[in-house]
């Protein structure tokens, strides 16, 4: 066996994707109650204010505000170890500078939690997910200002004394090296574009980087604040993992492909994991222009609130060409050199279907780390069709979580010390990069669509059921 006695089965969401209830009970307007809806081919938008004629499909997403009781019931029933969710910061600190917390924010996730915990699903919980506070990115230009590092421990020092003894692990950012790309602007650094494409957002390199600094510093803060509230918490990180392949074993291409990985998947992992910057980093801001100011206390920080454990999403790899004239893959959010792997199947969203690939991530980041990792997203966006009676048959999904999890287990036994898998998209929830409902995810269905209709209705989907063996078996019945 594989896989450890302990080991955390379950899954993830997030609130700006699947919680609704923008503007109920307190909470204020987050940078992701912007960016409207779009589809594959049609980029989401960001607005200035909420428009009449836009669709914004996180104010309401699957509802998980008016449905945990019954989505958490449906976690216990397929066997959850673990539920990965976010705290939606604008449902704490509505503006994101109030003296004191909105209650009933803190009191819905007392209850999500409580629930939680009478079905003995242990609670992962994101602390920021792409839900900024549109305040702080209207007054301070978000994460550009240092202005938002106290902000931010602030509301860590909130919720990590309400839920001490109820939540053990703790993720700082999600998919923090988001930053590194044009769409992390906004998305994940809250700094104010104006209206404009999601995809192609206004640049600034070095705001970009100073923003992730301050992120670097507020995590690394929120590390040893967290430590000094309760000394059982486990804090990690949250890196968006996409390993790079050289497209062929031409020199030049071998070496693109590791600096592409270096600056996309590997620079956020390094400083929060060694607690300083890599060299690879300064070579990168000296060739761009960047200045990014680190103080020495910042220095200080940073090595002393380092994480405790590695979590990562992983959904694809990238294929690395120095030829310009290798056709490009269309992966215009993501950036870089990528083409397109002949070796790996494609899903309906280009995206390339490794399962090998994360075995050897998994032995990749275990190598350079050697800490507890554990994978917090993974799973494949499709077309699920509903049945006249209801049933929702998705063999593709089955057979793409089979390959990953076996090659988990083979990971394991390599030597790899894998702590947890939470799939992504548990149940139905809005896509963050196209801000569709038509690109599915969950084992659960919900009954909400692309233009906002829908009563919501949740109904199991066969891999629900193959799901639920897999965790009781802890692994060994793939089948």
């Amino acid at each position: 066996m594989a896989f450890p006695k302990n080991f955390l089965w379950g899954g993830a969401t997030a609130a700006n994707q699947y919680e609704g209830g923008f503007n109920e009970d307190g909470k204020g307007l987050a940078c992701a109650d912007l960016i409207t809806n779009g589809t594959h081919s049609t980029p989401r938008k960001i607005t200035e204010y909420i428009e009449d004629n836009y669709l914004y499909p996180s104010h309401e997403a699957t509802d998980f505000y008016h449905h945990y009781k019954e989505d958490i019931r449906l976690f216990a029933e397929c066997g959850f170890k673990a539920f990965r969710f976010s705290i939606n910061w604008t449902r704490i600190y509505p503006l994101g500078i109030e003296a004191e917390p909105n209650e009933k924010g803190l009191q819905f996730y007392d209850e999500v939690i409580e629930e939680l915990s009478q079905y003995q699903i242990e609670p992962v919980v994101t602390i920021a997910h792409f839900d900024i506070p549109a305040y702080l990115s209207e007054k301070y230009d978000g994460w550009s200002s240092r202005e938002l590092i106290d902000l931010y421990v602030k509301y860590c020092s909130t919720i990590f004394t309400r839920y001490k003894g109820k939540v053990k692990y703790w993720l700082t950012f999600n998919e923090i090296n988001t930053a590194t790309l044009n769409i992390g602007n906004f998305l994940s650094l809250g700094i104010h574009t104006g209206a404009c494409d999601f995809i192609n957002q206004p640049e600034d390199l070095q705001k970009r980087y100073c923003a992730l600094h301050h992120q670097f510093v507020a995590s690394a803060k929120a590390v040893e604040l967290g430590h000094s509230i309760d000394e059982n918490f486990q804090i990690g990180c949250m890196i968006s993992y996409m390993p790079r392949y050289p497209y062929t074993c031409k020199p030049e291409d071998v070496l693109l492909a590791k600096q592409e990985e270096n600056m996309h998947s590997k620079f956020c992992g390094d400083v929060q994991v060694k607690g300083e910057y890599p060299y690879y980093a300064w070579n990168y801001f000296e060739k761009n222009g960047i200045q990014i100011d680190i103080t020495e206390e910042d220095k200080q920080i940073l090595a002393k609130g380092c994480v405790d454990f590695y979590a990562f999403s992983y959904y694809l790899t990238l294929c690395c060409s120095h030829d310009k004239s290798v056709d490009k893959n269309g992966h215009s959010m993501i950036g870089g050199s990528g083409v397109n792997n002949p070796y790996l199947e494609q899903s309906k969203w280009n995206m390339m279907i490794d399962p090998v690939g994360l075995r050897i991530a998994l032995n990749d980041l275990y190598d350079r780390y050697q800490i507890p990792l554990m994978i917090v997203e993974n799973g494949i966006g499709a077309h699920d069709n509903l049945e006249e009676n209801g049933e929702i048959h998705d063999p593709y999904r089955i057979e793409y979580l089979r390959k990953h999890i076996e090659q988990m287990e083979k990971a394991i036994e390599d030597g790899v010390d894998l702590i947890g898998y939470t799939i992504w998209g548990c149940v139905d929830l809005v896509s963050a990069s196209t801000g569709e409902m038509a690109k599915r995810y969950g084992i659960i269905h919900v009954d909400k669509y692309d233009d906002g209709t829908g009563d919501l209705q949740r109904r199991k989907k066969d891999s629900f059921y193959w799901y639920k063996n897999v965790i009781a078996s802890n692994g060994l019945e793939l089948s």
